[in-house]
């Protein structure tokens, strides 16, 4: 059996379609699911997000047009090919976010994020210290030159990297844990 692949390089969305693909909360976990190095069929995927499987072949085909996703290699049955991220990330290209599509993808990020803090207060008291000292949501206001701006996206970006790395669902080191990130900087007007 072949190793898995490692996901690599940026996916951009220039377009606006692309965007709108990305529009339905199913399709959004199935990029979150997929991008982390993750290759699922189609059958897999509805169980994930309580689809029927045809509906998520049909998700997937619209993901798959705007190349966001692909088909992989059959597995060994041959039966059903899975799909899989075609990147490491998504990215989206300023130029071409329409204000619909920040109200769709940032309501369904900020509605998982919901979900997921939802989730861990129901287990958060039978946790380690280490996990429970982690969770959490910190707000600031900051006050920067654009040298700053600059500065403090690149060492932001060094750390994320630092911790992402080459780590996905398939290749990471033993005793880690799955951690959902959101990182959010919006310059005011």
């Amino acid at each position: 059996m072949a190793s898995p692949r490692r996901l690599k390089g940026d996916v951009k969305i220039e377009d606006p379609g692309a965007l709108r693909a990305l529009a339905h909360p199913a399709r959004l976990a199935v990029v979150d699911e997929l991008y982390q190095g993750a290759e699922r069929t189609s059958s897999e995927l509805a169980e994930l997000t309580g689809l029927s499987a045809s509906a998520m072949s049909y998700h997937l085909r619209s993901l798959e047009r705007w190349g966001i996703v692909e088909r992989g290699t059959a597995r060994d049955d041959g039966r059903e090919r899975p799909w899989r991220a075609v990147g490491r990330t998504l990215r989206f290209d300023p130029e071409t976010i329409s204000t619909a599509a920040v109200d769709v993808v940032a309501g369904t990020t900020f509605q998982h994020l919901r979900d997921e803090f939802r989730r861990w207060a129901t287990t958060e008291e039978t946790e380690p210290k280490a996990w429970r000292d982690l969770a959490g949501v910190s707000r600031a206001y900051l006050w920067l030159t654009e040298e700053e701006a600059s500065e403090f996206d690149s060492e932001l970006g060094a750390v994320l990297k630092k911790y992402t790395g080459d780590r996905d669902a398939e290749h990471h080191p033993e005793g880690t844990r799955r951690v959902f990130c959101l990182v959010a900087v919006v310059p005011e007007a």
